[in-house]
């Protein structure tokens, strides 16, 4: 031990049961709220020094601002490449390979989004003619990295490079790794829904965290099924939050870019459960657009615990979990 652990032993109170004292704070930042509770010895400015980490992913990110990295790949779009910090360069890469992938995510699905605008106002069913106007523009095929110079390149005029359907894991892990470094051993990140634990649970002796699952037919809160599971991320898609009706008809708000409509499915929601967030960004939207968990999907990927569906029959399914649940 040091002179200057000693001095600390020395100079500082014991705390009582100090591994269960939490310290929770509450955000607003990536256009939701933020709660960030970090447990044992942790300070406010951990949380804090969290905060202002999502800060700054969220200003180079933003699509929702005028100016940032995002934007200025967007802006150049059909006329130069641009380059961009090593984080937004490893962000984008990630995207746009599972992009890729034609397994539901799509970085590029932005001037589709925008076009049907469900979930903000001006929403509307587009013509036929518009959504394939903009569909040529969501083609992933058409975004060049280069790994060298860390540009992006978005080839066709109009093209719109989005990454809000994985940042929100990414920035996650980021403040996880950011707590593990200072020694937080247990911690909670909820990015707007988005939960990433962290270490063993304070709060239960068998050290699992207690997850809800929504119900997507009741308020927020209400849930359909509590996971028992150590620490992970629980990330979920669905079409019960936002959504469009219209001549008698329901449209949510994740479009299809094969179709360029809604998707269709019979899927309310499914929360899938990862070790890293970013992951379960990419899976729960996989997952949706799957309707079902494929073969070997648990088994096949150490990162991956289990998934939570909830049909619009209202019926619940879970996969995977075999070691915790």
């Amino acid at each position: 031990m040091t002179t200057i652990e000693n001095a600390w032993r020395e100079t500082t109170p014991a705390i009582p049961g100090v591994r269960r004292r939490q310290i929770q704070k509450q955000y607003f930042a990536l256009g939701t709220q933020i709660e960030l509770t970090a447990f044992g010895t942790a300070t406010e400015a951990d949380l804090d020094d969290a905060y202002h980490l999502i800060q700054g992913y969220e200003d180079r990110l933003t699509v929702n601002r005028d100016h940032s990295e995002l934007m200025s790949v967007n802006h150049a779009a059909g006329d130069h490449p641009v380059q961009v910090s090593a984080s937004t360069y490893a962000l984008t890469k990630l995207a746009v390979a599972v992009s890729r992938e034609n397994c539901g995510f799509n970085a590029a699905i932005g001037p589709l989004v925008k076009l049907w605008r469900i979930g903000f106002s001006g929403a509307n069913v587009p013509s036929e003619t518009a959504i394939e106007k903009q569909q040529v523009l969501c083609d992933p095929q058409h975004i060049l990295l280069d790994d060298d110079n860390l540009t992006v390149f978005l080839t066709k005029p109009g093209m719109e490079l989005d990454l809000g359907g994985i940042a929100k894991g990414y920035i996650a892990d980021r403040i996880r790794d950011l707590w593990r470094s200072r020694g937080i051993q247990s911690g909670m990140i909820n990015l707007g829904g988005n939960l990433l634990t962290m270490g063993p649970c304070p709060l239960h002796p068998d050290g699992l965290w207690r997850i809800g699952v929504q119900d997507p037919a009741k308020t927020r809160g209400r849930v359909v099924a509590t996971v028992h599971q150590s620490a992970c991320s629980a990330v979920t898609s669905g079409i019960y939050e936002r959504y469009l009706k219209k001549d008698g008809h329901t449209y949510h708000h994740i479009i299809d870019p094969r179709t360029g409509h809604p998707l269709e499915t019979a899927v309310a929601g499914v929360t899938v459960f990862t070790r890293d967030s970013v992951v379960g960004e990419i899976e729960s939207t996989r997952l949706f657009f799957a309707g079902h968990a494929p073969k070997g999907w648990v088994q096949d990927n150490p990162n991956i615990y289990g998934a939570v569906f909830v049909y619009q029959d209202h019926h619940v399914e879970q996969v995977g979990f075999a070691n915790e649940h």
